[in-house]
C-alpha cells in the first residue's frame, strides 16, 4: 500500500486537497497567494482564498508579513466574514480592524455571537467603540453595551444571550410547536431552560428527551431540576473548572437576582482552558503573550522587567560567592562542583513548583491540605536527594581523590534540594495568598532561593569543616 500525504481539509471538506497539508496551509500556496497581492490581482486572491474554511483564511491572514497583510485584507472584501474575524488572535485583528471602516466593523459584529462581539469591541478605543455600536442595530448595542459593564474575564463578558427559555406549564408539543416555528432562536443549542414567571432558571431539558417524549408530557415533570447556575461576574477560570468538574456542556448565567441572563457553552470553555494553558507556560517564562505577531517594543518592554528581576536574584547569587572567594581560590574543585549543586535544587524546585502551581490553578491545593502538599514535597526532595547525594559523594570522591569533598557535595545537594522542594511549595502559595498569579512570578524567586541556598550550604560547609585548608 502507498503512503497517502497528510492532508486534512477543514470541516466542510470545503477546500481543495492541495491547499492543506497537516493541516496547514502549504508554502506554495501561500506564496501563491502572496503573488497575487504583489500584483494587485484581487479576482486572483478571491479565487485562491475562496474554497477555504473561515480558521484557514485566519491562519493565512496571521502568516503574511504585516507590511502585506493590509493589502490582502483590502483584497478579500466580503470574504473578510464574521467567523473569520473571530477565528483571528488579538494583535492581527487589531490591525485588520483598522483597515476596516466602523460601519463594515459592525456589520461584521452584528453576525457574531454576542460572546465573540463583545471579544472585539471590548478591545477598541472608546472613540472606536462609540462608532462602531453607533452604526449596529438598537438591539444588538444594547447587548454588547450591557456586557461591557461586566468585569473582564467574567461570566457575564463571555456568555452568549442567544437561548431557548420555556415556561415549566408547557406541554413537550407545545415546546415542539414553539421550536418549529419561532424564527429567531439561537442557531445551536443542547440546552432547554425552564424558567419561572420571573424568568429565573428552575431546570433544564435536553433535545433527546424531547425528542423521546410523548407530547402530552409536561415540561416540570420532563426538565432536570438539579442546575449549575453561574453567577454573571464569576471569574472565567473558575468557571471552565466548574465545566470541567461536573463535565456540563452549557449552564445558565444568572444575575445579581437569579434571572436567567445568558448561557456559556463548552466550546467557548475550550477556548478559556487553552487560552489559559498557554498563558500559565508563557508567565513561568516570563514570556508575555509569546505571540509572534505582537509589536516588538511591546515584547521587549513585557520581557525585560522580569529579565531585570532576574539580574538581581543573579546578583544576589554572585554575592553569596564572593563571600567564600579565599576558600575557592584554595580549592578549585569547589568552583567546578558548585553549579552542579544549584542546577539540581533549581531543577528540583521547578519540578515541585510546576505541581503547586497546577494544583492552585486546579483547585486541588487549598489551606486544608497544605500541610499534606508540604509533607509529600519533602519527602520526595529527601529521597531524590539522597538518590542524587550517592552518586554525587561517589563520583566526586574518585575524581578528586578526596572523600571529605564527596560528602560535603552530597550532603549539601540533600539540603538543597530539600529547600527546593520547600520552596517549590511555599513561593506558589505565598504569592497566591498575596493575590499575585503564582505562574508570574514563583520561577524568579525559587531560582534565586535554590542558587543562593546551593551556593552558601555548599561553600559553606566545605568552608567550616576546613575543607580547603587541608588541600
Amino acid at each position: 500500500m502507498t503512503d497517502q500525504p497528510d492532508i486534512q481539509i477543514g470541516p466542510d471538506d470545503e477546500a481543495p486537497r492541495e491547499v492543506l497539508e497537516g493541516g496547514r496551509l502549504r508554502r506554495d500556496f501561500i506564496a501563491d497567494v502572496l503573488d497575487a497581492v504583489e500584483q494587485n490581482d484581487a479576482g486572483r486572491v478571491l479565487e485562491l482564498v475562496d474554497p477555504l474554511h473561515p480558521a484557514d483564511v485566519a491562519d493565512l491572514i496571521e502568516i503574511v508579513g504585516a507590511d502585506c497583510r493590509a493589502r490582502l485584507v483590502s483584497m478579500l472584501g466580503d470574504r473578510l466574514d464574521a467567523d473569520t474575524i473571530a477565528e483571528l488572535n488579538d494583535w492581527v485583528r487589531d490591525e485588520v480592524i483598522e483597515v476596516m471602516g466602523p460601519t463594515d466593523l459592525a456589520n461584521v459584529v452584528t453576525q457574531l455571537d454576542t460572546d465573540d462581539a463583545v471579544a472585539i469591541i471590548e478591545d477598541l478605543e472608546a472613540d472606536q467603540q462609540e462608532q462602531v455600536l453607533s452604526a449596529m442595530p438598537a438591539q444588538d448595542r444594547a447587548a454588547i453595551e450591557e456586557a461591557l459593564t461586566y468585569p473582564e474575564d467574567s461570566a457575564g463578558r463571555l456568555m452568549q444571550r442567544d437561548l431557548i427559555a420555556v415556561p415549566e406549564y408547557w406541554t413537550v408539543g407545545q415546546l415542539i410547536d414553539f421550536l418549529r416555528e419561532k424564527q429567531d432562536l439561537a442557531t445551536d443549542f443542547w440546552e432547554i431552560f425552564v424558567v419561572d414567571p420571573s424568568y429565573r432558571p428552575v431546570g433544564t431539558i435536553r433535545l433527546s428527551w424531547v425528542l423521546r417524549s410523548p407530547r402530552s408530557v409536561l415540561v416540570a415533570d420532563l426538565m432536570q431540576r438539579e442546575q449549575n447556575l453561574i453567577p454573571v461576574d464569576m471569574d472565567r477560570e473558575e468557571l471552565a473548572l466548574r465545566f470541567q468538574k461536573y463535565a456540563l456542556i452549557s449552564a445558565a448565567v444568572v444575575d445579581g437576582a437569579g434571572r436567567l441572563v445568558g448561557m456559556i457553552t463548552v466550546d467557548d470553555v475550550v477556548h478559556i482552558i487553552s487560552e489559559e494553558a498557554q498563558e500559565d507556560v508563557l508567565k513561568f517564562a516570563g514570556a508575555g503573550e509569546g505571540d509572534i505577531n505582537e509589536p516588538v517594543l511591546s515584547t521587549v518592554a513585557t520581557r525585560s522587567k522580569w529579565l531585570v528581576v532576574n539580574c538581581g536574584t543573579a546578583i544576589l547569587g554572585s554575592l553569596v560567592i564572593a563571600l567564600f572567594e579565599a576558600s575557592i581560590e584554595k580549592l578549585v574543585a569547589l568552583a567546578i562542583l558548585m553549579p552542579i549543586v544549584s542546577s539540581l535544587g533549581g531543577n528540583a524546585g521547578t519540578q515541585t513548583m510546576a505541581v503547586a502551581v497546577r494544583a492552585l490553578a486546579t483547585g486541588q491545593l487549598t489551606a486544608g491540605n497544605m500541610a499534606r502538599m508540604v509533607g509529600r514535597e519533602i519527602k520526595v526532595a529527601l529521597l531524590n536527594g539522597l538518590l542524587l547525594a550517592v552518586v554525587l559523594c561517589v563520583l566526586t570522591a574518585l575524581y578528586f581523590q578526596s572523600v571529605g569533598l564527596g560528602l560535603v557535595i552530597g550532603v549539601a545537594t540533600v539540603v538543597n534540594i530539600i529547600i527546593a522542594g520547600l520552596a517549590g511549595v511555599l513561593v506558589p502559595l505565598g504569592m497566591n495568598r498575596l493575590k499575585i498569579d503564582p505562574a508570574v512570578a514563583s520561577s524568579v524567586f525559587v531560582t534565586m532561593t535554590t542558587d543562593v541556598m546551593g551556593f552558601l550550604g555548599f561553600l559553606g560547609l566545605a568552608t567550616a569543616v576546613g575543607l580547603a585548608n587541608l588541600q
